[in-house]
């Protein structure tokens, strides 16, 4: 990170905790900077060099906003939210609901003073996402926000791109996609590992990407993320639909899904009774593309995205343990997954890594194929990331580099040229190799596979240190307490 990403960073964050007392969350002074950046860097289109407008209509501008104080400042903020939320395109679906979510008109000025003294436009877009992206991830270590749900960590999602490498005039689908981390890896993967001609910069901009995202203040950051790395166009089509991806078959194929759907096993409606009172109840969603209907939010994901591949696009998904492994609907998915698609590997992560304590996760490879009686999958790879490796979000990082050894076993130029590293002679060997045969011979067609001895659980001089240790137990103990909410649920609707 620059000197000067680092600076701006420190500067536009030190007003958190200041408003943080206030009662404003992380998330809703993220979404206050956004409107504010994005209004003076439409101003500043509007000069030169650029001559450019951004659809900011008169008397609602930066220029209009920022020499004004209290209340005037106040009532002006709130007129410009409300006009712009009502344009076409990527202005409009930015600014659609809008609010002022800080009270004080003078920390409201500060917050614009801070703003209006940096000159955004002219930074590189490499600067600019550099800026937002950190501040999306600051937003995600707020636990009592949730927003971590919404955040994959980014060296995962370079190592899954790095896998799939995605190539120009091919399209990429994110069914999930949260705050945009898999469109702007895939975009910088592009443009670093190809020479690109007009034609192909104007795909990559305007027509690679595709995705859904059903949180509406979620959705609005992914908007502004996308814009300030430069995808999508302020006047065209919005690259991302605000809505439940799983409601249908858009009938969309793409030639890559990457993802990671939010986690949490059971979809749901909240409505209004006849007696006036709120109720839940379990969302089902009979989809005539599905192998089999449920209301597991995972196992219907996974269905979906195999329905939104085209015949030869490949696929990289992280999923939680019990897609590995469940039954019923479950054991169906996964063996139509290795019948009529090339599951050819399975990343076992390790814990720590996830802003949301409790997870246990994996990320399943897959290739679609054209419809055969045969089973597709030959193989499976799998690599065990997790064994005896131990990470925090804070003492100890998981970095790219961590996941090197994982991605020389995948062998991304060519999977089929691959080499276990366990062997009866190395028991500890982390890439292993199983047949499809073996896998159907399996309780359940169970993909939960492990081999390698925990350390912890026979050798005290190798215990992790404390924090990770106090990690682990967190992890574990917020695991039991979603099952046990699971079943409590479960119980009550029977």
């Amino acid at each position: 990170m620059s000197e000067q990403t680092s600076t701006i960073i420190s500067k536009v964050w030190s007003m958190c905790g200041v408003l943080y007392d206030d009662g404003v969350s992380y998330g809703d002074y993220l979404e206050q900077l956004t409107y504010m950046i994005f209004l003076k860097m439409a101003d500043e289109y509007t000069k030169p060099p650029y001559h450019k407008s951004l659809g900011i209509p008169d008397g609602y501008t930066w220029t209009d906003l920022n020499k004004l104080t209290g209340t005037d400042l106040e009532d002006q903020y709130k007129a410009t939210l409300d006009k712009l939320g009502t344009m076409n395109g990527i202005l409009g679906e930015i600014f659609q609901g809008a609010q002022n979510k800080i009270s004080e008109a003078a920390k409201l000025s500060r917050i614009v003073k801070m703003v209006d003294s940096e000159n955004w436009a002219s930074m590189s877009t490499d600067v600019k996402g550099e800026i937002y992206e950190e501040l999306l991830q600051k937003n995600a270590e707020d636990i009592k926000s949730g927003a971590g749900q919404f955040f994959t960590p980014r060296p995962l999602i370079q190592t899954m791109v790095e896998c799939l490498k995605p190539e120009p005039m091919k399209t990429i689908v994110d069914p999930a996609c949260g705050s945009g981390g898999f469109f702007l890896a895939a975009q910088k993967y592009i443009a670093t590992h190809y020479s690109l001609d007009r034609e192909q910069k104007e795909f990559l901009k305007n027509r690679t990407f595709r995705g859904w995202e059903i949180v509406r203040s979620t959705y609005r950051l992914s908007l502004m993320n996308l814009f300030l790395h430069n995808i999508g166009d302020i006047y065209g089509t919005v690259p991302i639909t605000r809505n439940d991806a799983l409601l249908s078959d858009p009938g969309e194929r793409f030639d890559y899904v990457l993802t990671n759907p939010p986690f949490g096993k059971k979809s749901s409606m909240t409505f209004t009774n006849e007696k006036g009172e709120q109720e839940k109840e379990d969302l089902v969603y009979s989809r005539q593309d599905f192998w089999a209907t449920g209301s597991n939010k995972q196992l219907n994901f996974v269905q979906h995205i195999n329905t939104l591949l085209k015949s030869t696009g490949k696929a990289a998904v992280v999923v939680p343990d019990n897609v590995l492994f469940e039954a019923g609907a479950g054991e169906i998915v996964r063996k139509k997954l290795l019948e009529t698609t090339d599951l050819h590997t399975i990343l076992r992560l390790p814990t720590g890594i996830f802003y949301k304590p409790g997870v246990k996760a994996n990320v399943i490879f897959f290739d679609k194929r054209p419809a055969s009686p045969e089973t597709q999958t030959k193989d499976v790879w799998i690599y065990d990331f997790r064994t005896n490796v131990h990470f925090t979000l804070k003492q100890h990082p998981m970095t790219r580099a961590d996941l090197d050894d994982f991605v020389k076993c995948y062998h991304p130029d060519n999977h089929h040229q691959r080499t276990e590293t366990w062997s009866e002679e190395n028991p500890n060997g982390r890439f292993r190799k199983f047949t499809v045969e073996e896998i159907f011979a399996r309780d359940k067609t169970s993909l939960d596979i492990f081999w390698i001895k925990d350390k912890s659980l026979t050798d005290l001089d190798s215990l992790p240190d404390p924090d990770v240790l106090a990690s682990d137990i967190i992890e574990n103990l917020q695991s039991a307490m979603d099952s046990f909410k699971e079943l409590l649920e479960t119980l009550g609707e029977e």
